[in-house]
């Protein structure tokens, strides 16, 4: 049996229906590689989990635990944690890595619960003291940036997706397979389902590198077409204030705050968009901040990097032409 480092991080790698790691999984290792040795977990349908492990050891995982379950297809929820449970008191780590996906979020309460563990939720970043490993949180609206730590035990921390800009160097890594016996939790099964494909050039707004965001200034459905249409020209995601998905403008699923999506992307351009503390909650850690507005006094330009006074009728199709001209 494969003995493993002190400093150890596991970290729980998502993999998509088909078996492909998510694209949190670069972060999620990159976070841990800085503050220990990163140890992957992979949980995959049977056929799937080689794969996604090599692709483990190519963002950095030195040493790729596997674990491919049947249960998956129908059960919702357990069997994941029944293989995380099996690899940490395998591992014993410092700390464990969870994105902070719907998924995720599930996978660490579950876990959190079943051994006694602390919990840390939506952490932008990870750092270590001389007691242990801590979770960076950004609080109030961004008004705060506080650490949090376990008085015992391994933390269990959920990881904002596109929060993290370190990479880990990729390696071969040393896989074992886990022997996962179901624990017999109750759980939610599928007993059917209708597969849908939904077709989009544009990238998924939770873990996007950037986003253009609509607020209520918008004024109509038809005009919230601005934001799509700038956001196609920086090949960025779509989402919106929860005043504008209120408003009936977007769907719910493009909600940003705290009551929404949380992002962390490299560009965030607001359009229209007041500034409420419930928002900035769900963007303020972006790392670029560029805010078109008529209100001179709009809290947006409060967290903005770069702020348009004007109004964005105006602004907005001349920066899309200037945008396209440059590409073109």
């Amino acid at each position: 049996m494969t003995t493993f480092p002190e400093d150890s991080i596991l970290v729980l790698l998502g993999t998509t229906p088909s078996g492909e790691l998510t694209k949190s999984a670069a972060g999620l290792l990159g976070a841990a590689v800085g503050v220990g040795t990163p140890v992957a977990l992979v949980v995959a349908l049977p056929g799937q989990g080689a794969e996604a492990a090599s692709e483990a050891g190519s963002l950095g995982a030195k040493h790729v635990l596997m674990a491919e379950m049947e249960e998956l297809s129908s059960a919702l929820g357990v069997p994941v944690v029944d293989a995380l449970t099996v690899a940490a008191d395998q591992v014993q780590p410092d700390a464990i890595l969870i994105t902070n996906s719907l998924d995720g979020r599930d996978a660490a309460g579950r876990f959190a619960a079943r051994k006694r563990c602390a919990l840390a939720v939506d952490a932008i970043g990870v750092g270590r003291d001389e007691e242990g490993v801590l979770a960076h949180h950004s609080v109030y609206g961004g008004a705060y940036n506080v650490d949090c730590a376990p008085t015992f035990g391994p933390l269990v921390i959920t990881v904002r997706e596109g929060s993290i800009d370190a990479r880990a160097e990729a390696v071969t890594p040393t896989v074992d397979v886990l022997d996962v016996k179901p624990s017999g939790a109750a759980a939610a099964i599928v007993e059917s389902f209708e597969e849908q494909t939904a077709a989009s050039t544009r990238p998924e707004l939770r873990g996007a590198a950037k986003v253009v965001a609509g607020g209520r200034g918008l004024s109509s459905q038809e005009q919230f077409a601005l934001v799509e249409e700038l956001a196609d020209v920086l090949g960025a995601a779509v989402g919106a204030s929860r005043a504008a998905v209120d408003a009936g403008y977007v769907p719910n699923s493009y909600q940003i705050g705290q009551t929404g999506v949380s992002v962390s992307p490299q560009l965030y351009v607001a359009l229209g968009i007041s500034g409420a503390i419930q928002h900035r909650a769900g963007m303020q850690t972006a790392k670029t901040i560029v805010a078109i507005n008529k209100d001179p006094d709009a809290a947006i330009f409060d967290v903005a990097d770069f702020g348009v006074v004007g109004d964005l009728f105006e602004v907005v199709p001349q920066l899309i032409k200037s945008l396209s001209a440059r590409k073109g």
